[in-house]
């Protein structure tokens, strides 16, 4: 179960704690303003953390740390952009640069400081998505509770650093008589700062320049400053704007970020900021209907992919997106056009061959849909979705061939076990064959796996009513009433049979007649009524 929440109800800490103590599994994702952070867990260990657009990376790290050179990192960064999907780590064991116990250490620093620099974070939100594990070959196991000791002891330790330097763009200078006579007495850090004191380098560049992290470089800092070798003498000038690109890659960054952990409306905000600031910008509105399309906006999707497509050109993927969204709008006759023309774009694209035939099966035309999904099949062997099989099921049930939609469904949950659709459609083939029993069964693990789709047990409370187990059947029919209220006319007229068993004639006429309501031609439903208000006459 997903858990969400605001740091100003729950802080971090707890947060971390509670994940710990139910030894659960996830990803917990934190934002404040425009930061984003990932952290990782594993049975309650932190096994990893990553944060957005901030310079703490694994490079940076070793770097600072003086175990890697500013040449070798570029080297190995130039290495790994010509060998997609390598880690920096990797490259640089490889090019015989660092051991793999030093990529390990750095990978622990790594974590531990993006821990601690959320600790500060009070304003923003969190996410935790339960099973989702590191990508992040070089995971470490960090025990929660040194993290929470160390980072409460900094955020008390920064309270008092901030009373010093309450802000990173200050300006300090050395006191050179004072500092020639403490010197022994220094730091290594503090001795690098104080050659760093210049009068004209801010807190900032001091971090960046003293290859160490924020809160050692400020704590060290502020040592100077309470020992009196250090003075403020002002503040930096204003910064210039950052370069344009600069904002839009943050931003971009960020959205896809806040789009992959789940936090919809922050992702929004990003790419909403993205189009702002470059209106020709393809790449947000495409993003933005994506947004649009997990929160159901099918309208509004629509019109983003066709944005997308006027600034990024036609291409196949924003068309087999941009049909989708049309069909779900109820646009059959746009989306139609649509998927065609992303087909013809990319003829061997099988997801769009089987929106195409999903297409097509909602409006009638089945043999087309068996063709396209015929198509996709033979470009996705073997790895074949959920989706097809659902679909395939579908277009064969609906040329008559039920003997081998069964075989289909029954192959689709033995690659996809535990999918509710694919459990659903075996379950109504079994019906259909007569083998109610494992029709049951199929139903029961669906329901088990998503309670909430009305139509599993609406086909449930079939079964066991075909079985003559009435007060089970009754339970499954009245919660598939209450998932979809309007309900059809079969789960009204059975619903107005099983009423009467119960010796409830009022509620049984009521359901009968809002099944003659949703279907006139419902002869048994309208038999029934008329049966029971000439009983009703009869006694009067």
């Amino acid at each position: 179960m997903a858990i969400k929440g605001s740091l100003q109800e729950a802080g971090l800490p707890d947060v971390i704690q509670m994940l710990y103590l139910g030894r659960r599994t996830g990803c917990l994702s934190v934002s404040e303003r425009g930061s984003l952070a990932s952290l990782y867990f594993e049975d309650g260990w932190v096994t990893d953390a990553a944060m957005v657009n901030r310079p703490d990376r694994l490079g940076d790290i070793l770097v600072r740390s003086g175990r890697l050179t500013p040449a070798q990192l570029e080297e190995a960064i130039a290495m790994q952009a010509r060998q997609q999907g390598r880690r920096l780590g990797a490259v640089l064991v490889e090019l015989g640069h660092l051991q793999p116990d030093d990529i390990r250490r750095a990978v622990r620093r790594q974590v531990e400081e993006a821990v601690y620099a959320m600790f500060g974070w009070r304003r923003g939100s969190f996410s935790f998505e339960p099973g989702v594990r590191t990508p992040n070959p070089d995971s470490v196991r960090l025990a929660p509770e040194a993290l929470l000791l160390e980072g409460a002891r900094r955020v008390d330790e920064w309270a008092l650093i901030q009373s010093k330097i309450p802000s990173f763009d200050l300006v300090f200078a050395v006191d050179r008589n004072r500092a020639a006579t403490a010197a022994p007495e220094l730091s290594d850090l503090q001795r690098r700062l104080l050659d760093l004191l210049d009068g004209v380098r801010d807190v900032r560049t001091l971090v960046d320049e003293a290859g160490s992290t924020e809160f050692d470089t400020c704590r060290a800092l502020y040592g100077l400053v309470t020992a009196c070798l250090a003075q403020r003498v002002g503040t930096s000038p204003p910064a210039a704007g950052r370069p344009r690109e600069a904002q839009i890659e943050e931003h971009r960054n960020l959205g896809v970020a806040f789009y992959r952990t789940g936090m919809l409306e922050e992702s929004l905000r990003e790419f909403r900021r993205v189009m702002e600031l470059r209106p020709a910008e393809g790449a947000a509105p495409f993003h933005l209907g994506l947004i649009a399309a997990r929160q159901g906006r099918w309208a509004d999707a629509s019109y983003f992919f066709r944005r997308a497509a006027d600034r990024a050109g036609p291409r196949a993927a924003i068309l087999h997106n941009l049909g989708v969204a049309l069909a779900l709008a109820g646009e059959p006759d746009q989306a139609e056009t649509t998927l065609r023309e992303a087909t013809s774009r990319a003829p061997d694209g099988p997801r769009t061959l089987i929106a195409w035939a999903i297409l097509a099966l909602d409006r009638g035309d089945v043999h087309p849909a068996l063709v396209r999904l015929e198509r996709a099949r033979g470009l996705l062997d073997p790895e074949i979705p959920a989706l097809w099989y659902w679909a395939a099921v579908r277009a064969l049930a609906g040329v008559g061939d039920l003997d081998r939609a069964l075989e289909v469904a029954t192959e689709g949950v033995d690659r996809w076990p535990g999918v509710p659709a694919l459990l659903n459609n075996q379950a109504v083939l079994l019906e259909a064959a007569g083998e109610l029993p494992g029709a049951e069964a199929a139903l029961q693990q669906a329901l088990e796996r998503d309670p909430g789709l009305p139509e599993v047990s609406k086909n449930l409370g079939d079964v066991l009513y075909r079985l003559g187990r009435y007060d089970e059947a009754w339970t499954a029919f009245q919660r598939a009433l209450r998932l979809r209220p309007e309900g059809g006319d079969d789960l009204h007229f059975k619903l107005g049979n099983l009423a009467l068993r119960r010796g409830d004639a009022e509620d049984a006429r009521s359901h009968w007649r809002r099944a003659v309501e949703l279907n006139p031609r419902h002869q048994l439903a309208r038999a029934n009524l008329q049966s029971a208000v000439g009983s009703d006459a009869a006694l009067r």
